[in-house]
């Protein structure tokens, strides 16, 4: 089954891409085995991959964001009361334990 990129208010563009056949022939095989036209792998492999790209970026500045906010209050967390909140979360969604409750920053020296 193809799936379709939505076409409202879209603008294509004709671009020639060339490919080495080895590639080529790997891309057909996975366009195939997803169901889909080469064509329409391509593209939404190419999305997908801005995407990822956009998301990466993102998180970068989000990390530098919260780093900066972190060195101007002097809180934050202890990286070893971090895992233990993420491994007691993980056993209550399991049902293991009670849900622990939320993590507070600390005064880092």
């Amino acid at each position: 089954m193809e799936q379709k990129m939505p076409r409202a208010n879209v603008v294509n563009r004709p671009t020639s891409l060339k490919l080495p056949a080895a590639l080529k022939e790997q891309l057909e095989d996975v366009a195939q085995s997803a169901g889909m036209s080469l064509h329409a792998f391509m593209i939404q492999t190419l999305a997908d991959s801005v995407r990822r790209t956009r998301l990466r970026e993102a998180f970068a500045q989000d990390s530098m964001a919260a780093l900066c906010d972190m060195k101007t209050s002097g809180l934050g967390y202890e990286l070893g009361d971090v895992r233990a909140h993420f491994s007691q979360l993980s056993s209550y969604r399991k049902g293991l334990q009670p849900k622990p409750p939320d993590l507070l920053p600390s005064r880092l020296g």
